[in-house]
């Protein structure tokens, strides 16, 4: 194959030195090696010299949306449970026939951010994930031309998930969830340490505590008024009618269930209607805002 340039239309990714793509990625970014800048100087000089010292590898951020195959998925679920999952693998860049054009390599890979969409009733654009690895090393290669392998059932099959295909409900206020118009996005962390041991160029990385986020919706304000009430009980009066429990549920365009995180030990931490304006024809809304103390992650469409 000659050197030639391309535009890179298609990213798969390879998990544990397995060929066969596990799935297509929508965009990819970061990867990069760095290495910091050391400067001396000697006194009773005014020169300076510099000189490379340890390397850095950037963390892999990558969109995904159904195309992904189930073991990326397990993965995924693993992450939110708060397992440190270790992979080694590749990022492969194809051209538009589907040939393999460059590899990125990298060793050690774990999950550290998983960013949901923003959900909205209104839009019917795809929705994507964006994944962050945090890699001990990286290594860049020519690709071998080869041909990827069909990941999912084929490149043909790829479900779309969109934006409006969402369900919402919160243990006790299921009717007041049934016209959830919004949901933000939210990501969900696990913060990485990074051990500098002696006699190594570049450090070793370890997992610490997960980050679970807020989760904050929007519902007509004809329904807020259990919401209202909920968090006069437990805001205002100081009432403890026990934890709430949780759940999102995403669909595809053939009304199969795809996703469904849940959430556990949560409450309601702010219940804010919208700014009124008498020359708006919007639906009024209400904002509100939930804390979670845990979540778990299930992919449900594996067909």
């Amino acid at each position: 194959m000659t050197n030639r340039s391309y535009a890179a239309a298609h990213f798969a990714l390879e998990l544990d030195g397995k060929g066969d793509a596990i799935g297509l990625f929508r965009s990819i970014e970061g990867g990069s090696i760095k290495a910091e800048v050391m400067t001396y100087q000697h006194g009773g000089t005014y020169d300076r010299w510099r000189q490379l010292g340890k390397p850095k590898f950037e963390d892999i951020k990558v969109q995904v949306g159904m195309s992904m195959t189930e073991s990326f998925y397990q993965w995924v679920e693993k992450f939110v449970a708060g397992e440190a999952d270790r992979k080694n693998g590749a990022i492969v860049a194809a051209d538009f026939y589907y040939a393999e054009r460059a590899r990125r390599e990298f060793t050690a890979a774990m999950i550290k951010e998983l960013t949901f969409p923003k959900l909205d009733g209104a839009d019917k654009n795809a929705a994507y994930m964006t994944v962050a690895l945090a890699v001990e090393g990286i290594e860049f290669k020519k690709g071998g031309g080869q041909k990827l392998a069909a990941p999912g059932g084929g490149f043909e099959k790829q479900k779309l998930w969109t934006s409006n295909n969402f369900r919402l409900k919160v243990d006790g206020l299921e009717q007041a969830c049934r016209r959830v118009s919004k949901v933000d996005s939210f990501t969900i962390k696990q913060n990485i340490i990074e051990y500098h041991g002696g006699g190594m160029r570049a450090p070793t990385k370890s997992p610490s505590q997960m980050e679970f986020p807020s989760i904050t919706f929007y519902v007509p304000e004809a329904d807020a008024a259990p919401f209202f009430a909920h968090m006069k009980k437990r805001g205002v009066n100081g009432e403890v009618p026990g934890r709430l429990n949780g759940m999102l549920e995403t669909f595809d365009s053939e009304n199969r269930d795809t996703f469904r995180i849940q959430f556990y030990g949560c409450d309601l931490s702010n219940v804010a209607a919208e700014k009124s304006d008498a020359t708006s024809e919007e639906i009024k809304l209400v904002k509100i805002e939930m804390y979670v103390e845990r979540m778990t992650f299930h992919h449900l469409n594996v067909g």
